[in-house]
């Protein structure tokens, strides 16, 4: 093998190496190069803070976040500020505003996680395959990502969204539809450094076939960029899902926190309940945050030359 065409050091050039394979070597790589920065740290904190609180926050939420909420009196608890039972308020429904917070932190990391996977798979593909090959191959594959590439990326989600109905499982598909495009061309261009380099002239002449030499020669060099793209496809997928939640476009059997948004808008309360409001938009921003200042830190670490500038 030879070096990683980004590295982590440049002391570390002329080092024969590459990326230990397996997943959990893989997260171990990860885990000690953002942790190489206090923002990556403190990032990465934030963002496991999220994941807990998606994976158990339905457990700790007070309340069913769709149930109206009574007084003893039998009157509605509609637009409560916030107090010791509702610790952020209620809507306009009655609704427990920190109960829908809990809630949408599981929408917004699963549809962020599995359209960053999927949109890596896809674009990491078609990038090898077609920095690899070349010739007509590679002619094709980027006609059809040009074709991706024009198209308006939010109006696209929401007409397959109509066309196909407002499920979460729908609104993952369209946006790793139109999402890959860009991580194809960044790795069609790393891979096209790559194949002219001397270890893969050595694996073809012992022997090693095509598809050996993409994935198991040329894929480990790219997995640092792979992973960055992973880091921004996951900011990116949120902040999407949080824009098509406050369209009206979510799915309506899944609390997000565009849909609360999108609620308290319809009701004409952004001004009269901030409590509704600010809650859901600073967890949007704080998750966006930690997402992109660990893709920042890993990029940083394992090119140098960010640093120096």
């Amino acid at each position: 093998m030879t070096n990683l065409p980004i590295q982590v050091d440049d002391d570390n050039q002329n080092n024969n190496s590459q990326l230990e394979s397996g997943p959990l070597a893989l997260a171990r790589h990860f885990w000690r190069t953002v942790n190489q920065t206090w923002s990556g740290k403190i990032a990465f904190w934030v963002f496991s803070t999220c994941v807990l609180l998606a994976i158990f926050g339905p457990l700790l939420a007070p309340f069913d976040p769709m149930e109206r909420t009574y007084d003893e009196a039998g009157k509605l608890v509609r637009l409560s500020k916030p107090n010791l039972e509702h610790l952020l308020g209620t809507t306009a429904l009655g609704r427990d505003v920190f109960s829908q917070i809990l809630w949408g932190a599981r929408a917004a990391i699963l549809v962020g996680v599995l359209t960053a996977l999927g949109v890596v798979v896809v674009g990491v593909n078609i990038g090898l395959i077609s920095g690899y090959f070349g010739g007509k191959i590679d002619a094709i594959l980027m006609r059809i990502t040009d074709v991706f590439l024009g198209l308006p990326f939010l109006p696209f989600i929401i007409v397959v969204l109509s066309i196909s109905g407002r499920s979460i499982w729908t609104i993952i598909f369209a946006m790793t539809l139109v999402m890959w495009r860009s991580t194809a061309r960044v790795i069609r261009a790393q891979v096209l450094s790559l194949k002219e380099m001397p270890f893969i002239a050595a694996a073809r002449v012992s022997g090693a076939s095509d598809w050996t030499i993409i994935y198991r020669e040329i894929a480990p060099n790219i997995l640092p960029l792979a992973l960055v793209n992973i880091a921004f496809a996951l900011a990116w997928a949120i902040i999407t899902e949080a824009s098509i939640g406050f369209l009206g476009y979510s799915d309506p059997d899944v609390v997000s926190w565009g849909s609360v948004i999108y609620q308290a808008f319809a009701s004409q309360m952004m001004y009269r309940a901030p409590w509704w409001v600010i809650p859901p938009g600073a967890a949007i921003m704080i998750l966006v945050s930690s997402v992109y200042f660990i893709g920042r830190a890993y990029e940083e670490a394992v090119n140098p030359r960010l640093r120096r500038h």
